[in-house]
């Protein structure tokens, strides 16, 4: 890799990568700090755990519904519009939380939520897709949804301090928690459309020289891809014929299952454990998303020097899947540490796994093969809060629940043994032996 790539790629991880960093934090904690309102809102509002279950959840169909149509648009008006565009609608409609007066209310903002989301992460993936060689992508996905884990982090301390505003100005907890976090995103929305560059080419923060080697080397892996697979136009609506497709999806689905599970409802595991304020559920909350937070960055590291990314997803869901299974057999607090393992094998799962169908799809249909696998995928956390909701209705308890998380999570990581080869390493030897005369460069960007 040349000196101006290596100058350029540095520049992305200080300017665009935190950027994204910052936007996750926000995205991710409107998007999940109704768990820790829970209590508040139920007994506000009228909901039995179905119901609120089934609210969490119905955010997921609206996702999936418009996702592929949100990204086709963020192609024809570029990352920089569509992506202020979903940052300030999505601070709306979550500042809207504050009024909910009823289940129906609930659930239509929890769905307009959905729609105002819709396409931001897969936009961000493909944003990467098209500014950073494929040997820095897992690194800066892994950095890119630290966000979500380091929401995971503070959202349970902020959201519990906001949630003992109960009372002022004659407002509950809940109400405040949705409100000041929801105008937070707007506010954020302003500062993405000033800094944000919807391409490499309108980036005046970077020289010439760094943008001409930048295209270069992305271009000179997507014509790899496409020596692979030949050069045939590749249809938008036809990804579901690809059997990889289809173990993506269910990989993804299994992930979110599992990791919306956890999210959506620890904040009520915790508050089984007893004496403890809503501040101090929020703080207890935070930990094993402590763990999580450097699980991610340490699988992420991992995958990308050692360029094979299926041992280190199968490992990491294997972990998963015995940190929930632990945690069905113990006391509460011992319980607590359970969901730790739980948490740092499903919450780094999401990066790395994004790494492999980033590789495998060509660039033609990268935006519409990220979109399909994210909107599909997420409907893991419909089917997720949904399905704890009524366990908890029907049982009383969430053991039930994370037992079938259990079995989710080992179901996924016996299939992606199932997966194709496709690491970068051995991309770079097939077309190091396709065109000897590349091998030096194509050995530069492996490295």
């Amino acid at each position: 890799m040349s000196a101006a790539v290596q100058s350029a790629v540095r520049k992305i991880f200080r300017r665009v990568v935190p950027l994204f960093f910052v936007m996750f934090v926000a995205n991710y904690m409107d998007r999940v700090n109704l768990g820790f309102a829970q209590d508040q809102l139920r007994a506000d509002v009228g909901l039995s755990a179905a119901a609120f279950g089934l609210g969490a959840g119905i955010f997921f169909i609206a996702y999936a519904i418009f996702e592929v149509p949100s990204n086709m648009l963020m192609e024809r008006y570029g990352a920089k519009v569509w992506l202020t565009r979903i940052m300030i609608s999505w601070g709306v409609v979550a500042t809207a939380m504050a009024f909910v007066n009823g289940a129906e209310m609930f659930y239509a903002l929890r769905f307009l939520l959905g729609v105002a989301e819709a396409g931001f992460f897969p936009a961000v993936i493909y944003y990467f897709s098209r500014w950073l060689p494929d040997s820095h992508r897992g690194r800066a996905t892994s950095i890119f949804l630290m966000g979500s884990g380091t929401a995971t982090v503070i959202v349970g301390p902020i959201s519990g301090a906001l949630l003992e505003m109960h009372g002022i100005w004659g407002h509950s907890g809940w109400q405040w928690m949705f409100f000041i976090e929801g105008v937070a995103s707007v506010v954020l929305g302003f500062v993405v459309f000033r800094f944000l560059d919807s391409s490499v080419e309108s980036a005046t923060w970077l020289t010439q020289e760094e943008k001409d080697g930048l295209v270069a080397v992305i271009d000179a892996e997507q014509r790899e891809r496409e020596n692979g697979r030949g050069t045939a136009k590749v249809s938008r609506w036809k990804l579901l014929a690809d059997p990889q497709m289809l173990l993506f999806l269910w990989i993804y689905f299994a992930i979110n299952v599992a990791l919306y599970a956890v999210t959506f409802w620890l904040p009520s595991i915790v508050g089984d454990i007893g004496g403890l304020s809503e501040f101090q559920v929020g703080l207890v909350t935070a930990v094993p998303w402590l763990f999580a937070l450097l699980a991610l960055y340490v699988s992420g590291r991992l995958s990308d020097r050692i360029g094979k990314r299926r041992p280190v997803l199968f490992a990491l869901l294997l972990i998963g899947g015995v940190g929930t299974l632990l945690a069905v057999f113990v006391s509460p607090w011992v319980g607590l540490g359970a969901l730790c393992v739980a948490a740092m094998g499903f919450k780094p799962a999401s990066p790395i796994f994004w790494t492999i169908p980033q590789s495998y799809l060509d660039a033609r249909a990268a935006a519409p093969g990220i979109a399909l696998i994210n909107s599909i995928g997420n409907l893991g956390g419909f089917v997720a809060p949904t399905a704890f909701g009524i366990i908890e209705d029907t049982t009383g308890s969430t053991k039930g629940g994370l037992v079938g998380l259990t079995v989710v999570g080992f179901l996924a990581a016996l299939s992606v043994l199932l997966v194709r080869g496709g690491g970068r390493n051995d991309r770079v030897r097939a077309a190091a032996a396709a065109h000897p005369a590349a091998a030096p460069e194509a050995g530069a960007a492996a490295s």
